[in-house]
């Protein structure tokens, strides 16, 4: 039994005979991510649904020469937007450079912790979104509004280094989404969002953009809080009058050191691998993840916009 009193469910556990999990299409490929800095990163949170860490090489770093390449191509398969991911994406020294080039074709948005906010990078990165006619979003993942609930998800004095961050972004003129997984009580939900309007205010943050998230029920998060119960799967009956174009993996694909994978929430998984080309990745995939549950109840949570986390200002 999991800690929260749910039986956690083997991710190949077999399906009632019959049940067969949904397929999803790739109806067009509007968003490409990348994964930087793989499933290195420089903290060890407790909640990582892919438990990245310093030393998890499971992903490696993307060279820049690769990245180049696929955002080069990318306008032959309609892509709109870029995301970059890691591990911490700050912690690669080409990614500005990764960025301007991202910037030439489209927006992009990075998700970062916020603790290595190097001034150069920052001046190279407003001097990159002033130029482009595109946007630059940078999105700074913090886990509570004060380092009580923080830290002991991400460790000891990173709300204050996050934090820092942000006044960073802002003196370099970004306005970044502060993105929170909800670790805390439902009851408690009010309560949190004002305290960290109040705390990022306090910042000189005027209007702060909140992104509330689900907590992924995989990895160290499993761990930490539950994994997944058993009723926790999509089924065909639960796609009847859905809109697909809710899921990640109907409108986009990820780069890794090991391929293309079809999300972001899934690289750990073998199956998420779907090839090495664009073109090998350009089919269905089956929902047999309890991961995508969680992605079908919300929807959007890999965006910048949507599902429980709309923003808040």
């Amino acid at each position: 039994m999991a800690s929260g009193g749910l039986p956690v469910v083997d991710e190949q556990d077999a399906r009632p005979e019959g049940a067969g999990a949904p397929e999803v299409e790739l109806e067009h490929l509007d968003t490409l991510w990348f994964q930087v800095t793989g499933t290195i990163c420089n903290l060890e949170c407790s909640h990582c649904f892919i438990s990245c860490s310093p030393d998890n090489h499971t992903l490696e770093f993307l060279d820049l020469e690769t990245v180049l390449d696929w955002v080069e191509r990318s306008g032959e398969w309609g892509v709109k937007e870029f995301y970059v991911t890691g591990g911490e994406p700050f912690m690669h020294r080409d990614l500005a450079a990764m960025l301007e080039a991202m910037l030439q074709r489209g927006p992009a948005s990075v998700l970062t912790n916020g603790t290595l906010m190097r001034e150069k990078t920052l001046r190279r990165l407003a001097t990159a979104h002033e130029e482009s006619r595109y946007s630059l979003e940078i999105r700074v993942s913090i886990d509570g509004p004060n380092p009580e609930m923080n830290d002991p998800i991400r460790g000891e004095g990173t709300f204050e280094r996050a934090m820092e961050g942000v006044r960073k972004l802002l003196d370099h003129g970004f306005l970044p989404i502060v993105t929170a997984t909800q670790v805390w009580d439902q009851e408690e939900d009010e309560a949190v969002r004002r305290e960290f309007m109040e705390n990022l205010r306090a910042q000189g943050y005027e209007n702060p953009r909140l992104k509330i998230l689900p907590s992924i029920k995989t990895g160290r998060e499993a761990a930490r809080s539950r994994g997944y119960g058993e009723g926790e799967r999509v089924t065909a009956a639960m796609m009847e009058g859905y809109e697909e174009e809710q899921l990640i993996c109907s409108s986009a694909r990820i780069v890794t050191s090991e391929g293309v994978h079809v999300c972001p929430i899934l690289v750990d998984e073998p199956d998420s691998l779907m090839g090495q080309t664009m073109e090998e990745a350009d089919e269905p995939f089956e929902l047999k993840h309890q991961a995508c549950y969680t992605c079908w109840l919300h929807g959007a949570i890999c965006s910048n916009y949507g599902g429980i986390g709309e923003e808040v200002t």
